[in-house]
């Protein structure tokens, strides 16, 4: 049996016979079916290209078939055409042909886009033979790139025609080839820059290297093949030279042979199409039996048109046809001419139509290798894979299904595949297929939760390490918290903590380390090796759990974390640059629980870093105080005592005075209280609370070290010492003594407030009201006095005033009162007696009016007058206003609240438009106003 019989068949191919064009002569649309089209007899040679089919026949014509399929032809030769060669990506043909009897044969070049009379201009006519000796020409190829053309022949030889072969004068001829058996076939071979030529005789196949020097030669095979039984592969071959022999067809490339297929049967014809192996050949054996008629069985010599893929091993078609001249490919088909002039075209079918045959048949493996080769795009071959899953599936090979659907990842939905497989008998199949999912990095989530519950399912902890054990981060393909999630619900805990150290899940590590293995001393070492936001965040998340399992560990993190922070392995380098520290306030609720603990960090806290937070000096002394209070070792409670009136006096409580005095009066801690109140100046606080005690002498301390700042004080302590049944006599007349020195009590109030003494006698005050009486006869005379000396005055100037009004005033004065110079004129003088240089005055007068030596003291009286004036107005106002008010209360408020009882009173400018009229007052302006100036 022929080994090519093992290759399935397949009609991958349309058979229909090509008729005339509607229109034509005998064929038009009343005259019935379509004729098949019918050739010229006589063909002889055949060829295709650039939108024709070309034929040469015994007459020595060329036929062109266009797609209108519309005939035409032209008188080449004058006898036959014996070989045609069309190029395909120009519009040039190379033809062969005899013009005379006898072996001459010619070759001519014809231009099909330039005319010569009606027919394509011959470009080029040369002798084919190679030298003096006639042969006959066997085949024929050209160059695409036109520098070269081979004619092979019966002797044996081949020349080679190098150059533009349109043109004789830029073309050489020459022989390169010399043999003893007839040449069979001819092509060339282009690779880049390298131009190879295939040799085909009918005993030995061989290459020349046309890019080299002298041609190098190399036998690739020794047998050859018949006429027409070589033909060139195309790219998806790699250019093969396909040689078509009677028992196999072989492949060769430029310097050794390649694959060989076992074809049996005598080759007619070998031709190369679309990646499709053509070959024709002779075999009355496999001949179909509905070809022989009954009666002639024997008569008939049946051609066998046979369509190889060679990439996916089948026949693609397989027809009998009678006498084929040639096979031709054009237009994206295959026409066979018979010797009877008809036409066939084998139409392609499409991809789709192709692979729906192969299902149909279950051949799933051959219509993917079909599909590969003929380019079909990912999402078609991603169909076929899942329909091949399919079958196997439905066939109960979840093997063979999976492996299927594993190839359609990326383009078919996970969840189509993982439903099948969800079965706990196919956990197998299942975990594979996840596997491959994650290596594509196309997994979600829920992919990764359900890879991992089918190792755990499987107890596979090996593929479980493998799994998760990457090499780096660019090479995980899940969600690697998901998998954390997965591991730590089914209780691999150790791979839950790889997976979290590794990939710096910090949280997650500590979470598995303190909630599940409850390994504290652990999660301490590594938040230490955490950067410093990471250290931070965590240790305000587990720090009471690590508090209560490990408190003197988690105190010293604690300490390091909010001084000079460095991760563990940056600490062991030393770094130069200053270490992070956390703000220490934020850690104290830690300590809940904890205050032995918690003292020690925050001692720790103010000695290293003395500005700590406020919260931290608080707490601190917070803790000191409760420790004072329920301490009952005298000699401890002493040193507790020093220490927390030690940390009030640090200087850190100025901002939280409130606080810091609520928790000293909390814990009755007196000492701090008195000191509290003497920073924040409240004396009178001091006072009652010596008064509440009965410290008579700490009250007078009180009194003499603050009465300066607050007056009030002695008045307080005299009202004190007043009210007190015991003999306070000593007291009182210390409290009298600096009263009368200062003068802080009238005489009166000091006797009202020792009346409420029972036991205070005359005696008591006596010193003190001799004292004031004394001091208040030597105030009245001198009171008297000045009495005196204004009446003396005020009679002075009235006197002045009235001399003035009535009596010349005459200016003796020979200085200038400013100058001291004489005076000369021009000069000013004064009612004031005062007299000046015009000059000197023009220099030092404010206005013209003023006498600049008297102006400063009588600016003085007139301010006086205007205040004056001014309280006069504001007492009537104000009596008058409380007088008809029916809320006295609010108007001396108001007036409060101007500043009307003030000590010091603004003064201000009168009133506009207001005149005096008392005689008083006119008499004093009149004697402070300017006279006009005398020159």
């Amino acid at each position: 049996m022929a080994a090519y019989l093992q290759w399935r068949r397949f009609v991958f191919f349309d058979k229909e016979l090509v008729k005339e064009p509607a229109g034509s002569d005998g064929a038009g649309p009343g005259s019935g079916a379509a004729r098949p089209l019918s050739l010229p007899p006589g063909i002889t040679v055949c060829d295709s290209g650039r939108g024709s089919l070309v034929f040469g026949d015994m007459e020595g014509q060329i036929w062109f078939l266009p797609r209108s399929l519309q005939l035409t032809g032209f008188q080449a030769y004058k006898l036959r055409v014996t070989h045609l060669y069309q190029l395909k990506q120009h519009n040039i043909l190379a033809s062969v042909g005899e013009d005379e009897e006898g072996i001459n044969p010619l070759v001519k070049v014809w231009n099909l886009e330039k005319r010569d009379g009606g027919n394509p201009l011959c470009t080029r006519i040369f002798p084919a033979i190679p030298g003096s000796e006639p042969t006959v020409v066997s085949c024929l190829t050209v160059h695409e790139n036109l520098n070269f053309m081979a004619i092979g022949f019966t002797d044996g030889s081949v020349t080679l025609n190098k150059g533009d072969i349109t043109r004789d004068r830029h073309s050489k001829t020459q022989i390169l080839h010399k043999g003893s058996y007839p040449v069979t076939g001819l092509a060339f071979r282009q690779a880049g820059k390298t131009t190879h030529l295939f040799v085909v005789t009918t005993e030995n196949v061989q290459s020349y290297s046309l890019s080299g020097k002298d041609y190098p030669r190399i036998e690739l095979d020794t047998h050859g093949c018949g006429l027409r039984c070589s033909a060139l592969s195309d790219p998806s071959q790699d250019l093969q030279f396909i040689v078509a022999g009677d028992e196999c067809v072989y492949l060769y490339q430029p310097d050794e042979r390649g694959p060989c297929f076992a074809f049996e049967g005598h080759k007619l014809i070998a031709h190369w199409f679309r990646g499709y192996l053509v070959i024709v050949s002779r075999d009355r054996k496999i001949s179909p039996k509905s070809e022989f008629t009954s009666r002639d069985s024997q008569s008939s010599d049946k051609q066998i048109l046979n369509i190889y893929d060679l990439c996916n091993k089948f026949i693609a078609y397989n027809s009998v046809f009678e006498d084929v001249v040639d096979v031709l490919a054009e237009w994206g088909s295959l026409y066979v001419l018979t010797r009877d002039g008809r036409v066939h075209v084998l139409q392609e079918k499409d991809t789709q139509t192709k692979l729906e045959m192969l299902f149909k048949k279950n051949l799933f493996e051959m219509a993917i290798n079909l599909a590969k080769s003929q380019h079909l795009d990912s999402d078609g071959l991603a169909q076929i894979f899942m329909q091949y899953g399919d079958h196997l599936y439905s066939k109960g090979n979840h093997d063979g299904a999976v492996q299927q659907y594993i190839r359609t990842i990326g383009k078919l939905e996970p969840s189509y595949v993982i439903r099948k497989f969800l079965d706990a008998q196919r956990i197998h199949n299942l975990t594979a297929y996840l596997q491959t999912l994650h290596r594509q990095s196309l997994a979600n989530a829920d992919h990764t939760t359900l890879l991992l519950n089918c190792y755990t399912k499987l107890k596979d902890s090996s593929k479980l390490e493998e799994f998760i054990k990457t090499k780096s981060e660019s090479e995980v393909h899940f969600d690697v918290e998901t998998a954390i999630k997965v591991l730590r619900q089914a209780g691999y805990y150790s791979h839950a903590l790889y997976l979290a150290e590794n990939h710096a899940h910090h949280e997650w590590y500590l979470k598995v380390q303190l909630e599940d293995i409850k390994n504290y001393q652990e999660a301490l070492q590594y938040i230490g090796k955490l950067p410093f936001e990471q250290a931070e965040s965590n240790m305000k998340r587990y720090g009471k759990i690590l508090m209560h399992h490990a408190p003197e560990q988690t105190t010293q993190l604690l300490k390091v974390l909010c001084t000079d922070y460095r991760p563990c392995a940056e600490a062991a380098t030393e770094s130069d640059g200053p270490g992070c520290r956390a703000n220490s306030e934020e850690f104290i609720p830690i300590f809940a629980n904890n205050p032995r603990e918690l003292k020690a960090f925050l001692e720790h806290m103010t000695e290293v870093q003395a500005d700590s937070s406020q919260g931290v000096y608080d707490t601190l002394l917070e803790l000191r105080l409760q420790n004072w209070a329920h301490e009952k070792d005298p000699q401890v409670k002493e040193k507790l005592h020093a220490e927390a009136l030690s940390l009030l006096k640090s200087g850190h409580f100025s901002n939280v005075f409130d606080k810091a005095l609520v928790l000293c009066q909390m814990h009755d801690f007196q000492d701090g209280v008195l000191y509290l109140y003497e920073q924040g100046k409240l004396f009178q606080q001091i006072m009652h609370y010596h008064m509440q005690h009965e410290q008579y002498r700490q009250v007078i301390t009180v009194c003499e070290r603050h009465g300066d700042q607050e007056p009030s004080l002695w008045e307080q302590a005299l009202s004190y010492f007043a009210r007190k049944e015991e003999d306070c006599k000593e007291y009182v007349a210390a409290v009298l003594k600096h009263i009368e020195s200062k003068n802080l009590m009238p005489p009166l109030l000091v006797v009202q407030t020792l009346a409420h003494n029972s036991t205070a006698t005359l005696s008591v005050i006596k010193d003190y009201l001799v004292q004031k009486l004394q001091k208040q006869s030597q105030q009245i005379e001198k009171d008297e006095l000045r009495v005196r000396r204004y009446r003396e005055e005020t009679t002075r100037i009235r006197q002045e005033i009235q001399e003035l009004r009535t009596s010349p005033k005459i200016f003796q004065k020979t200085k200038c009162s400013i100058c001291t110079s004489a005076l000369e004129l021009p000069s000013v003088h004064f009612l004031c007696g005062h007299s000046f240089h015009q000059h000197c005055f023009e220099s030092y007068s404010e206005s013209d009016a003023d006498c600049p030596t008297c102006l400063p003291e009588n600016r003085k009286v007139m301010d006086m007058i205007r205040s004056q004036e001014q309280k006069r107005d504001l007492h009537d106002q104000f009596q008058h206003q409380l007088k008809y008010s029916n809320d006295s209360f609010s108007v001396i408020a108001d007036y409060f609240g101007r500043g009307v009882f003030n000590k010091l009173t603004l003064l201000t400018d009168p009133p506009a438009g207001r005149v005096g009229t008392s005689l008083e007052a006119g008499l004093q302006r009149d004697l402070l106003m300017h006279s006009k100036r005398g020159t």
